[in-house]
């Protein structure tokens, strides 16, 4: 297995005011094909910053980043919003899914905004629904949904294209620990079928789950130990 995810020297700086922030301060790191790892830190650690480059949301201000091979620095908005659609799919922590419509069409929306003509986006969206446990709730809206519910709704929609890598921030963090420990067991079982996870937590229980820590701090990659 090679790596699917390649960081060299990364930063990512922004500018309030007079003050230059550096969130992300000269980062190297690489993720492994059908891994499975933790972004561990805590609040203005710099890991959500990492989230969004990883997931081609935003670009470095220096250093270098690969996503399967391709460096992502000079590319158009247009061709990461195509890698994004493509090659990742996102989970959050607060669902983001859309409230007017239902679960089925919530988790069909990655195949809408890639041209996937209509019958299609249903069957590989029902396919989905039914993978992550919700094959009699695909008719309901958000808010006819439990919050764990409403979490495989949104894990349905991030893998219905297939995507090489999982990206999930903070995913069990609006759950309770009932429902967030049912959501992480669905994550190792999607890790077993193949999927590259990467899982963004401040919780260093749920970051023992995975197969490897990486330890944000102050922007940097920090020793183990901190």
């Amino acid at each position: 297995m090679g790596a699917v995810i390649e960081l060299e020297h990364v930063s990512r700086c922004y500018v309030l005011g007079d003050t230059v922030v550096r969130a992300l301060d000269d980062v190297s790191l690489a993720i492994e094909d059908k891994s499975f790892t933790a972004i561990m830190g805590p609040s203005g650690s710099g890991k959500s910053t990492l989230m969004s480059l990883i997931g081609c949301l935003d670009v470095p201000t220096s250093g270098v980043i690969r996503i399967d091979g391709e460096e992502i620095g000079g590319l158009s908005e247009d061709d990461l919003a195509y890698i994004r659609n493509r090659k990742i799919g996102f989970v959050f922590q607060h669902f983001s899914l859309l409230p007017k419509l239902s679960a089925l069409d919530n988790a069909a929306l990655p195949l809408l905004y890639a041209g996937v003509p209509l019958r299609e986006r249903r069957e590989r969206a029902e396919k989905m629904l039914r993978r992550v446990g919700l094959g009699d709730r695909m008719k309901h809206r958000p808010s006819e949904l439990s919050g764990g519910q409403k979490q495989r709704v949104a894990i349905a929609r991030a893998l219905v294209n297939n995507p090489s890598i999982l990206l999930a921030d903070e995913p069990t963090g609006a759950l309770d620990s009932v429902t967030g420990h049912e959501v992480m067991e669905l994550f190792h079982a999607l890790h077993e079928e193949g999927h590259t996870i990467v899982f963004v937590t401040h919780d260093r229980n749920l970051a023992s789950e995975c197969e490897r820590i990486i330890p944000i701090k102050d922007g940097r990659v920090a020793d183990a130990a901190e």
